[in-house]
């Protein structure tokens, strides 16, 4: 039986202005950074190019969704600069 595609959740950093960061859910992470880098998200373009900071593969593409929800919330954002992010 083949396996489901896994999801990946990830937290890319802009970096010519490391303030900026994005919150993402993808299938494909190295084709989402190139899209991103290549200005194809205009939430992104501005701040190119970008380096993956964070990623966190799931099984499930409900439960990566749910936990990208978390990390856009405030909640999420606290979390994610405690635990995940450093001012670098």
């Amino acid at each position: 039986m083949p396996y489901p595609p896994k999801r990946v959740v990830y937290i890319i950093r802009s970096i010519d202005h490391p303030e900026r960061r994005y919150i993402g859910v993808t299938a494909d992470l190295p084709a989402r950074l190139a899209a991103h880098n290549d200005g194809q998200n205009r939430c992104t373009a501005q701040w190119r190019p970008w380096r993956v900071d964070v990623c966190v593969e799931f099984h499930s593409e409900g439960i990566a969704s749910r936990f990208e929800r978390f990390l856009k919330s405030g909640a999420g954002h606290a979390f994610a600069r405690r635990h995940f992010c450093d001012a670098s």
